[in-house]
């Protein structure tokens, strides 16, 4: 199919190069690659430019450090050649349905197929989503093999303990009249928040009502694929999925104040045990550290909870975030789906995770969930049982969760090791 790029006018800002005679317009939502148009949020060319902000987050400001410091030359081009996913990925139904997918590019990680005319044409269109192959190496899956709840396959499992995955990357971009929709608030009053939160870095968002897309400068995604990544989008075959938000000092250091590693490998076996069953295993990995409130504000509540008058406790466990951060949560989980809609993935047989915000955002968004599965009581460190008891009392869990028949055994392993 062949479509001659269109372009629109569009108003000018105090940017300097700011042209709008090139920049081809975006249709959100279009089901058709061309139809919908690139997203152009490179530097290269001002006047090719129909998005606010630019490619790769709040990494971004490195990539200025290294012009400035003359590291990199201004207006590099990457060289795309054989950087094409290692899996396709789509298009599902889901890509073309106005508003399901507002935080992510669905086109992102097939710019030079889809985008090639535009791209022949002189634009420089970059990818916001790569896919590739990895293995991936736990000391709890050593365990796992050595206490037998786990096998080498030669497929999933490999003789040296590793797993294979596919592995994604996602930028996040973002429709705002989208994203307004989700939260329920009017786009200019989402403009003026961002405008106004992050210091007036980004004008156009109350200058330029004509662009729609915005780039954050925010951590993105990565996905974790055990399986055959398109059996993610079959309903028939069983998924085991976790959906886990970033925590680096349990999750890379293994700091026992919170469940956050021991949950996210229990995830990583299930997904295994699923995937060598026949089925397809998901972990959905998000950088909002420390509930999106920052590593500095969670050391800050860190201290603060150990300090207090009687030492640390549940009931004031988010009482001490509040008085902090002034919310006890930022993650939000409304835009989280997206990725998952992103995949094809219209039903979850086995949701490991205990987050009632989680499966709200996950099933209001038409996703269906069958059983969610808890972590053992054999993983929870002992430090963080002030943690689990917070979240149990504030109804951040629901009653239902409860352990499957293969959780029960490898808590029986656990006990042993």
């Amino acid at each position: 199919m062949t479509t001659t790029p269109t372009t629109r006018h569009i108003r000018l800002t105090s940017h300097p190069g700011q042209d709008s005679a090139g920049a081809p317009a975006i249709r959100w939502g279009a089901a058709v690659a061309l139809e919908r148009g690139p997203v152009v949020g490179s530097t290269t060319n001002r006047s090719q430019r129909n998005v606010i902000g630019t490619h790769s987050g709040s990494y971004g400001v490195y990539r200025a450090l290294a012009v400035a410091a003359g590291n990199l030359t201004r207006g590099h081009r990457a060289d795309l050649t054989d950087t094409a996913p290692t899996d396709l990925v789509g298009p599902y139904p889901q890509w073309g349905e106005p508003g399901k997918i507002v935080s992510l590019d669905p086109w992102g990680a097939s710019v030079q197929a889809v985008f090639a005319e535009w791209m022949a044409q002189g634009y420089d269109i970059r990818p916001t989503i790569a896919v590739t192959k990895a293995h991936i190496h736990l000391p709890e899956i050593k365990q796992a093999l050595a206490f037998q709840r786990l096998a080498v396959d030669g497929r999933i499992l490999l003789d040296d303990a590793s797993a294979t995955v596919t592995k994604v990357a996602v930028e996040p971009v973002w429709w705002l009249p989208g994203v307004a929709e989700r939260f329920k608030v009017k786009e200019a009053d989402l403009r003026r928040a961002l405008f106004e939160e992050t210091g007036g870095m980004y004008p156009e968002l109350v200058t330029r009502s004509d662009l729609e897309v915005f780039l954050p400068p925010i951590g993105g995604q990565t996905l974790y694929v055990f399986g055959d990544i398109r059996d993610l989008a079959n309903p028939n075959v069983t998924l085991t999925a976790r959906v886990h938000d970033e925590c680096n000092g349990s999750d890379v250091f293994g700091s026992d104040i919170c469940t956050c590693r021991p949950y996210l490998t229990h995830a990583i076996e299930e997904c295994i045990r699923g995937a060598q069953a026949g089925g397809v295993g998901l972990i959905a990995y998000s950088r909002k550290e420390g509930r999106a409130l920052g590593e500095v504000t969670k050391f800050l509540v860190y201290n603060a909870r150990k300090r207090q008058l009687g030492g640390d406790s549940a009931d004031k466990y988010f009482l001490r975030t509040e008085c902090v951060a002034g919310v006890q949560d930022m993650r939000f989980q409304e835009l989280m789906p997206d990725v998952l809609h992103w995949l094809g993935i219209s039903r979850i047989h086995r949701l490991v995770s205990m987050s009632n915000d989680k499966y709200d955002a996950i099933t209001g968004s038409g996703i269906e969930v069958g059983e969610r599965v808890k972590i053992p009581d054999a993983l929870i460190p002992a430090d963080a049982k002030v943690e689990m008891e917070a979240k149990v009392a504030a109804g951040y869990f629901t009653d239902g969760a409860v352990p499957s028949t293969a959780d029960l055994a490898q808590v029986k392993g656990r006990a042993l090791e």
